[in-house]
């Protein structure tokens, strides 16, 4: 357990620094951020706050789901929004395009590192990906079908309060399931070893812990 929790809290936090990154470079996030930052646009709290209270609210809807959330679970609601105000602070704000374009694509590669990361510590799913896979196994719904039909929904609520879509929205869509093909594997399958017993983890099955947020 320390093992994995000395892989899963580096990992969440890295991810809201990923975040942070695409957060900067302001050329479109991923859905559940741009809605983070529709949300601040609106009631003027930071996105990182918002991260936190929205992971928090996704994880109630696990319980009609008959999901339950693991240490990952709790811990991914705690540590992403700090992560992500962490890295907002540290960060300027680039003004010419081709840096804004450097930051996303740094943001991006990030983002893939830490998921592989966090979720090879197989410690629980975020709460958002809890919800896609909670949907399929309760209604048998297709894992794709709901994943897009939560997450475009969400896209659409917060690019109506203010958040920003742009090309750095498709192209997260596009790449980041390419990206974490390649970051899962290097976390997700390594052997987790105690004194007395070595268990070998095996690679996060997409359906169920495929990652886009905190």
């Amino acid at each position: 357990m320390t093992r994995r929790l000395a892989q899963l809290i580096p990992g969440l936090l890295l991810y809201g620094i990923a975040d942070a990154f695409m957060i900067r470079a302001a050329v479109g996030v991923d859905p559940w951020t741009v809605f983070a930052q529709g949300l601040s646009a609106q009631t003027g709290v930071g996105i990182g706050a918002l991260t936190i209270i929205v992971g928090a609210l996704v994880l109630l809807l696990w319980l009609p789901l008959r999901q339950k959330p693991g240490i990952g679970t709790l811990l991914n609601i705690l540590l992403v929004g700090p992560g992500i105000e962490l890295g907002l602070w540290l960060l300027p704000t680039p003004e010419a395009l081709w840096l804004r374009i450097v930051f996303f694509a740094i943001g991006l590669v990030l983002l893939a590192v830490a998921s592989g990361i966090y979720i090879g510590a197989h410690l629980g799913p975020g709460p958002r990906d809890g919800l896609m896979t909670g949907i399929h196994l309760r209604f048998g719904t297709p894992i794709w079908i709901g994943r897009t039909a939560v997450e475009v929904t969400v896209l659409l609520i917060g690019w109506w309060l203010g958040g920003n879509v742009g090309v750095g929205t498709v192209a997260f869509a596009v790449l980041i399931g390419p990206l974490c093909s390649i970051t899962l594997p290097l976390f997700a399958g390594r052997a987790i070893r105690s004194p007395r017993t070595v268990t070998t983890t095996q690679p996060a099955s997409p359906a169920d812990e495929q990652m886009h947020s905190a």
